[in-house]
């Protein structure tokens, strides 16, 4: 690649910000420290799409971004300031709601004998002639039945897709290729391995949502995740553990209810296979019922009992999805040991079913059973347990799980309060050079900052607990009925206070997108126009009460201090890890975000343009007392970044923990990058005092505060070492 990559900016593009204004803001990218433009999708999408993913030509850049012309201009910018470019690309699926969809609109007209018809994972429905074959169900992406499965295994369906992105990397245009949810796919592994060896120096990336402990797998030839796995590592670092059992008893007596986490999940799972993934189940449930009529010993079982079976294992997974491959038998311990766990799990939960049939699907699904349509059978439930986990967790149980919403994120187990110094420090000793480090995503439920204040409710628990106290007993008479419901009410506090100020009309369509997704009193698919706008009145209310608005602004500014300092340390950690820091658009200020479409809205670069100009020459302290402006926040990016350009080879080296002495020595994240940068960053934010005793011991030599512009050596206090800034970088001379 004609870059290499030293951190990336991701841009989300639509007909408001095209590539032109794409190329404008290159000047202040470089200036700040950028390598790379990590974009979003460019090619030809549903006309109005304010994301990219709902692409209908795969063969064309997009004309509302500017097309080819444009795409070329935004290319040469980057050449210009020695800047590169890593490309989102979406081979997994299309849309179909347009007639821009050439490829769909002859499937409309042709239907089976269609020459495109192969490209489309499509159930056909055989009719005898003059009758067209009709189309029972297709694959779609997740419950979306407007993006419909490619078979992008298809070597044909491969070339088409490929054809213009791959010409741009060979040309030098692209450095980069973000795939998205390869999971979707039906053999992820020889996705990877073709584009691979069609693209054999691009840097390659997964969007792959691990789960905690979850690693990447080993036969994917690529680079690494797009980093969600790092942002809840790094952010469970400051989730205090002693805080779980105060802020479990506060939920559970304020909403009345007691299931656990992992009960919540399991039932928002079997939710939405029933309800939205119907018809991929039913597809499954066919096959299954074909096999078990072909083999006598298992003919008897009806379709109801072998579709809850799939159903019940389905849910009892703990991660997205296996990389069993059929055709050439192949399945690794990993993968037989998670099918076998979540077989368990759903025979556990099914005593009232019979054992043998979940021990027959087992058997099927990890490839020992070899019957007809057994291997077909294996791969399509690998397409469907990525749903499954996505639309049953992500989209539903991280908004029916309230208890401390900080945890509730993509990749996240809101079941896991806090991570400690020794994983995140495991974690970096095999992380790949090149994998992103991510702190906000166009995906993540919060933005960084939202996250960074709520995970400090983990550590003032009691004060948290008065004023949910305070604030309910104003807002008992917003209700309308008794609506909106308690959980509902829970949810809205915690995201006041993350992402405060916040407007009324931010406020109410944050609320009324979280109860669609919760699927308890409304829906997406069937809202609930009595409890929709009781909830709408009841933030109205609130909002609008100066007594609740003055007391959550009271609340908020007592976490404000410490809430800038787990931002700071959040990103230092970003920036320095192992990896590739990616920032997303508009985070180099306090962003306090929320969900698509909230974290879309349109950025001030302006703003950020002037302060940068004014960063570069500030010090520290100059830094931090106009940190309410986000100064701090730009100012450690910058200086960190010019540092990585200055000293690539240290961030390429070798990863060594600082052992840190005292009382708090467990909750300081402290290392060494290739013998000569050492990194400290709090791992719980609390007042210097409580340092008094807490030092950290350097390696021998002569050290210089990077932030702070001084010499340091021996063994530093920490309250020494942070009483100018948060943080602390040290360069070895």
């Amino acid at each position: 690649m004609s870059t290499e990559p030293r951190a990336t900016y991701r841009l989300q593009l639509r007909s408001e910000f095209r590539f032109a204004e794409a190329a404008d803001l290159i000047p202040y990218l470089a200036e700040l420290g950028i390598s790379h433009v990590y974009s979003s999708p460019v090619l030809q999408a549903v006309p109005g799409s304010t994301h990219g993913y709902d692409v209908v030509d795969h063969a064309a850049f997009s004309a509302e971004l500017g097309g080819e012309a444009g795409f070329s201009n935004l290319v040469a910018a980057l050449r210009a300031h020695g800047m590169g470019l890593l490309l989102d690309i979406v081979p997994n699926h299309m849309a179909i709601a347009s007639p821009a969809n050439r490829w769909w609109g002859d499937v409309l007209t042709h239907g089976r004998q269609s020459r495109h018809a192969p490209a489309f994972d499509i159930d056909w429905q055989p009719s005898e002639p003059p009758m067209r074959d009709t189309i029972l169900g297709y694959r779609r992406f997740f419950d979306v039945d407007t993006l419909i499965g490619l078979r992008v295994e298809d070597p044909a369906v491969y070339e088409a897709t490929h054809e213009l992105i791959l010409a741009q990397v060979r040309a030098g245009a692209v450095d980069g290729l973000r795939v998205d949810h390869p999971d979707g796919m039906r053999d992820p592994t020889g996705y990877f391995e073709r584009l691979r060896a069609e693209a054999p120096d691009a840097w390659l990336l997964a969007e792959k949502i691990l789960a905690p402990d979850e690693a990447l797998p080993e036969a994917w030839p690529i680079e690494g995740t797009t980093g969600y796995d790092f942002a809840n590592l790094a952010l469970g670092l400051f989730v205090d553990p002693a805080g779980e059992a105060p802020l479990t008893e506060l939920y559970q007596a304020f909403i009345g209810e007691t299931a656990s986490w992992d009960d919540v999940a399991r039932a928002s799972k079997l939710l939405v296979l029933h309800d939205r993934l119907g018809s991929d189940l039913n597809r499954l449930a066919a096959l299954f019922l074909a096999i078990c009529e072909a083999d006598r010993r298992h003919r008897d079982y009806t379709r109801h009992e072998l579709r809850e079976a799939l159903t019940e294992v389905l849910a009892s997974f703990e991660v997205y999805r296996t990389y069993v491959r059929a055709e050439s038998n192949a399945v690794t311990d990993t993968d037989a040991r998670r099918i076998r766990a979540a077989v368990a799990g759903a025979a556990a939960h099914r005593s009232d079913m019979d054992p043998e049939l979940f021990d027959f699907l087992e058997r099927i699904l990890t490839l020992r059973y070899r019957g007809a349509g057994a291997g077909e059978l294996a791969m399509r439930f690998q397409q469907l347990s990525g749903p499954a986990m996505a639309k049953g967790v992500e989209d539903t149980a991280f908004y029916r799980y309230n208890r401390f919403v900080a945890l509730n994120e993509v990749g996240g187990d809101p079941g896991r309060f806090g991570r400690s110094v020794d994983e995140f420090h495991a974690w970096c000793a095999s992380a790949s050079r090149r994998t992103i480090l991510a702190g906000t995503t166009h995906d993540t439920k919060r933005g960084e900052d939202v996250r960074a204040r709520l995970v400090l409710l983990s550590q003032l628990p009691g004060e948290w607990r008065a004023a949910v106290e305070r604030w309910s007993a104003l807002a008992d008479r917003f209700r309308t009925a008794g609506l909106p419901d308690r959980n509902a009410e829970y949810l809205l506090y915690q995201t006041l206070v993350g992402a405060w100020p916040i407007s009324v009309e931010r406020a109410v369509a944050y609320a009324q997108k979280a109860a669609r997704e919760a699927k308890l009193h409304t829906s997406w698919t069937a809202p609930d126009e009595r409890y929709e706008t009781a909830l709408e009145s009841f933030v109205h209310g609130l909002l609008d009460d100066s007594t609740f608005i003055d007391d959550v602004g009271a609340f908020v500014e007592t976490l404000e201090d410490a809430a800038r300092r787990t931002s700071l340390s959040l990103l230092l950690l970003r920036l320095t890890a192992p990896g590739v820091p990616d920032i997303y658009q508009g985070s180099e200020l306090w962003d306090r975000s929320l969900v698509d479409p909230d974290n879309r809205r349109p950025v001030d670069f302006e703003a950020r343009r002037r302060l940068l100009g004014e960063v570069m020459h500030m010090s520290a302290v100059e830094a931090w007392d106009r940190a309410a402006e986000g100064v701090a926040k730009l100012w450690l990016l910058q200086h960190v970044l010019a540092l990585r350009a200055r000293r690539p080879e240290a961030f390429d080296g070798s990863y060594q923990p600082l052992v840190v002495e005292g009382a708090m020595h467990d909750r300081v994240v402290a290392f060494v990058r290739d013998g000569s940068l050492a990194i400290v960053a709090p791992a719980l934010v609390v007042d210097l005092d409580a340092w008094a005793d807490t030092a950290l011991p350097l390696p021998d030599g002569q050290w210089h505060d990077v932030l702070g512009d001084r010499g340091v050596g021996g063994r530093v206090p920490l309250a020494e070492l942070l009483a100018t800034f948060p943080v602390a970088l040290l360069e070895r001379r």
